[in-house]
């Protein structure tokens, strides 16, 4: 069973230690590309690539004076450093370090995202595969409407899920950019090609950009984790409906010792279910404030700055969990079948009107009379202690048409899930 909090990986990513290990990765990626084109002599560049580091307690310490923190790491890195350190940060501005370290973070957070994304994916398929032939009523409007099966349903998430995960693919292609060319994007201090070369070191392409990579990039992303999120919540629902008391067919896995109520004790609540429901809100809410980082004025302003370093985190965060969350329920959940046996009787028969229509239909009734009997009837029988069938047997229209026979044929669920085993066929044949 999946242990239900782990979070410490995806946490660290954005914590200020590995953001200012990032930043450090860029400004020496930046020197070996000077390097390479004869600005920085190889002996400085091998100083400062051993001897450059940091201490996060010493750089709060110097931006409580600064009030910049690029400056402030910049004096930190140079003390370390020595003479040497006049070679860092050359032609830089700080958005050239800041975006561009971004996209290495955020990048590494959307990978781990993705591995989570991968991982209930597969619980999808293996459970949908398992319940393909699990019988269970499908409802339109939360209303009986014609069977399907359980894996059925879940083979529809699995699919769901791997559009989501291809999503995220897209969206890791997209934010692997970076920017190193000066102030406000003319490489008027810093030659493109020490730009070109330092992003390849850093497995970046360049792109056309003012002072700040542009936001619209950054949207995509915070878009594909809104969706992941929006796609989850479906799921969530889903188990949340069919865990209600009338219902019953499918319950969240429920621990040794957990307690459901502090008032009563009967208690089984679809609480984690509810939890990715009310998270999934958040991640919407955050891609809002991604997409109204994207106008910006002039060539840069700091606006996004604040935003990005609450919405980066917790979108990211969050979205590991409600994925982690997800699989433990879907992984681990108890699923009733008898139960959706049960309920797929309680309408008394009626499930099966569409083909008692086309039957009357292809028998030479007119399809407006035949939906007007089917449906009277249908709407007796739920009402009525006789049954669908029953009615229909005993009405003198119907077996003017229909032989007992071919009524008591109509009523074979297995009709329903003559085409499962092509769908599943489909489905997971081209992956």
């Amino acid at each position: 069973m999946i242990e239900r909090y782990s979070l410490p990986e995806i946490s660290k990513i954005w914590s200020l230690e590995n953001k200012y290990h990032a930043w450090l990765k860029v400004e020496i990626a930046v020197c070996e590309a000077y390097n390479k084109a004869g600005k920085i002599p190889d002996k400085s560049l091998k100083n400062i690539a051993s001897r450059a580091k940091f201490d996060a307690g010493e750089i709060e310490e110097i931006e409580k004076v600064t009030r910049h923190d690029v400056i402030a790491f910049l004096t930190n890195v140079a003390k370390y450093v020595g003479e040497d350190s006049r070679y860092i940060h050359l032609g830089l501005t700080s958005s050239d370090v800041g975006d561009t370290s971004f996209s290495l973070v955020f990048r590494e957070a959307l990978q781990l995202i993705l591995v989570k994304t991968s991982g209930l994916k597969e619980i999808l398929k293996d459970q949908a595969i398992k319940h393909k032939l699990t019988p269970q009523i499908g409802r339109t409007h939360g209303i009986h409407a014609e069977p399907v099966t359980f894996g059925f349903k879940l083979l529809i998430f699995y699919e769901e899920i791997e559009r989501a995960e291809e999503r995220i693919k897209n969206a890791i292609e997209r934010i692997s950019v970076g920017k190193l060319s000066g102030a406000v994007g003319t490489y008027a201090n810093i030659p493109p090609e020490v730009e070109k070369n330092a992003l390849k070191i850093l497995s970046l392409k360049p792109l056309l950009s003012n002072q700040v990579v542009q936001r619209d990039i950054y949207a995509d992303a915070f878009y594909c984790l809104a969706s992941l999120g929006s796609s989850c919540e479906k799921i969530a629902v889903e188990i949340r409906h069919l865990m209600r008391t009338e219902v019953g067919e499918v319950e969240e896995p429920f621990g040794a010792g957990q307690k459901g109520s502090s008032a009563m004790p009967h208690k089984k609540n679809p609480i984690v279910s509810e939890n990715i429901c009310g998270l999934s809100r958040v991640l919407r809410a955050n891609l809002m404030a991604a997409l109204e980082n994207i106008p910006l004025w002039h060539e840069r302003d700091i606006s996004h700055s604040s935003v990005e370093r609450i919405i980066a985190p917790d979108s990211t965060i969050l979205a590991y969990y409600i994925i982690h969350q997800l699989s433990n329920i879907a992984e681990n959940m108890i699923v009733h079948s008898e139960r959706m046996l049960q309920n797929m009787d309680i309408t008394k028969g009626v499930i099966f009107s569409q083909r008692v229509l086309l039957a009357l239909v292809d028998k030479g009734m007119l399809r407006e009379d035949a939906y007007k009997i089917t449906q009277r009837l249908a709407h007796k029988g739920i009402s009525s202690k006789k049954g669908f069938k029953n009615l229909l047997l005993c009405d003198k229209t119907v077996s003017g048409y229909l032989s007992s026979k071919e009524i008591e044929k109509i009523f074979d669920i297995n009709y329903y899930y003559r085409h499962i085993d092509y769908i599943f066929e489909r489905s997971l044949k081209k992956r």
